[in-house]
Parts: C-alpha cells; structure tokens; sequence
C-alpha cells in the first residue's frame, strides 16, 4: 500500500467537464484529509492513494485530534490563473492545532460535488506533531509550483 503524489484520473476528465470550480469567490469547497500508511490511522487500516482513487475515503485515515477532525478540514481557495502556457490554482497553507498525528500523505477532494478527489499527496516519510501544530504548506503559487497546474 502507497500515497502518490498525483492528480487523479478521474479529475482530469471532470475537469474538462465542469463539475471542479476552484474560484476564491462562489467556487467549490475543497477539503484536505490526512492518511497513514502504517498503524495509527484510524482503525489501524493503511491508506493506498494514487491516480485510480475517484473520491475521499475513510481508508486509513488519521483519527481526529486537537482541531483535524477526521473528514478532513476545508481549504481557502486561490483565485486560477495563468503564468505562461499554464494555468494553475493553489490554496491558503492549512494548520492543525494541538494535534498529536502521524501522516504519510494527503487528499484533497471536492466537498460540493460528491467528494472527488482532486489529488494526493505523498510526504515522503511520515510527519508527525505530538500535542501541537501540525501545518500543511503548499508551494507558491506559480505556474511550475501551484499544488494544480494544466500546463
């Protein structure tokens, strides 16, 4: 079982479809969850994430603790734009406060429109806070770095 770090498939094509609005202003809400790929997710189950997954899933998902509620918590959006050829949207780093978690990965998922999920992400290694803050920091928005970019 693993985390990737990849758009899903499924986004792809309801991209091109209309069912993702990431405007700051009306668009849709967005929610990042938490995975563990070792015990200690919720009911000790791991998570596999990648390019097949189609929507949010309790899958090995970290328990709630401090102010992460499992479900995950939802994102600030940033305005789409483009720099170049690519078009690309971000959103506001997110912390989790008072927190004692170990996670390996992410998903970020579509709340308004049945939980599809836009992408995961793979830390690398687990990460963990113990009783403090836990913070996901997303990269500059730019067209080679935004955590979304069609290039």
């Amino acid at each position: 079982m693993a985390i990737a770090t990849v758009m899903g498939t499924a986004f792809k094509s309801e991209v091109l479809k209309g069912t993702h609005n990431f405007s700051a202003s009306g668009g849709n809400s967005f929610k990042l969850a938490l995975y563990a790929i070792s015990s200690g997710g919720k009911s000790s189950t791991t998570a596999a994430l990648g390019a097949t997954t189609t929507a949010f899933t309790t899958t090995g998902e970290v328990a709630s603790s401090g102010t992460y509620v499992t479900g995950g918590l939802a994102l600030t959006n940033v305005d789409p734009t483009t720099g170049g050829t690519t078009g690309f949207t971000d959103f506001a780093d997110k912390s989790f406060t008072t927190a004692t978690i170990t996670a390996r990965g992410a998903m970020i998922y579509n709340d308004t429109n049945g939980d599809k999920m836009v992408c995961s992400l793979d830390f690398g290694g687990n990460k963990t806070s113990t009783a403090g803050t836990f913070t996901i920091q997303f990269p500059a928005a730019a067209a080679s770095t935004a955590i979304i970019r069609i290039a």
